[in-house]
């Protein structure tokens, strides 16, 4: 997605245009996919289904996480547990860049459970923002060697690049923690929503079904998934759409089965949340 937009500086000239984009190029990893970006794009809150882990390579960003609000600024590493609500803001106007590699979450809990005796646990990355030197050099490597030269990657060297990055992951950024258990009334409502986000469903529905009130409901949900029922059916009926749309379906079928109004609003959802339209991902994901 190339977008270019100008806005007036602070001295009333105009000043240059600054290239926007977030590109999806291939990746050699299994179980991973890339994003690149540049963009003063302020992203709503969303989760990922994947662990994400990059580096910002300009600028700076604010953010929510699930520790609290954090800023990241160029060279800083960047991660993201799957599930977890976060947005983000570019600290000025100039905007930000990132790399991100996000993993499929099975591939990163057998990762790290080859350094850690506890099949069990949940895995967990510990920073949002983290000044790792070595971190970043090892992801460099990697991305250079699974994204960069995607179309010509050795096998060997990706795979001992990613044990090597996850190597230093999993002995300084990772935990290891027992499930807590989510209180019964709000795991109702939650499987209700993940089972078909695409039922148009009332608040006061899902707070009878959960023997609460709509404020105990909204208050209670809000506290376990990080989101309001409303928003994070959303979060839902694009994640089930990106699915959909990976495996080819066209793009005006899936926002009806998922729930969207039409196209538009699910254009609208994609880029609140991702930065990037549903036909730009479909290009990258049917590659």
């Amino acid at each position: 997605m190339s977008v270019s937009t100008r806005a007036p500086s602070s001295s009333g000239r105009l000043p240059a245009k600054r290239h926007e984009r977030v590109l999806m190029p291939r990746c050699a990893l299994d179980g991973a996919f890339a994003t690149i970006a540049e963009t003063t794009h302020a992203f709503a809150r969303h989760s990922h289904d994947q662990f994400g882990i990059g580096v910002m390579l300009r600028g700076g960003q604010r953010s929510a996480s699930g520790r609290g609000p954090v800023e990241a600024r160029a060279s800083d590493v960047i991660t993201v547990n799957p599930g977890e609500v976060h947005d983000g803001s570019p600290l000025d106007e100039r905007g930000r860049g990132w790399r991100m590699l996000y993993f499929a979450p099975q591939v990163l809990r057998d990762a790290a459970r080859e350094y850690a005796d506890a099949p069990d646990s949940i895995v967990e990355l510990t920073q949002p923002v983290a000044h790792d030197p070595l971190l970043k050099h090892r992801f460099e490597q990697l991305f250079a060697l699974a994204v960069d030269d995607a179309s010509h990657a050795d096998r060997l060297a990706c795979e001992e690049a990613f044990v090597v990055f996850m190597a230093h992951v999993s002995e300084h950024h990772l935990s290891l923690r027992r499930a807590r258990a989510m209180p019964a009334s709000i795991a109702r409502t939650k499987a209700r929503i993940d089972d078909d986000p695409a039922a148009p469903l009332s608040l006061a529905e899902l707070a009878a079904e959960a023997g609460l009130s709509r404020f105990q409901l909204l208050r209670s949900f809000a506290r376990e998934t990080g989101l309001p029922p409303h928003a994070y059916r959303m979060q839902r009926r694009v994640t089930l759409a990106r699915h959909l749309i990976a495996q080819g379906s066209a793009l005006a079928d899936v926002a009806a089965s998922v729930g969207f109004a039409d196209q538009s609003h699910m254009t609208r959802a994609f880029v609140q949340s991702f930065g990037l339209t549903p036909s730009r991902y479909a290009a990258a994901v049917r590659r």
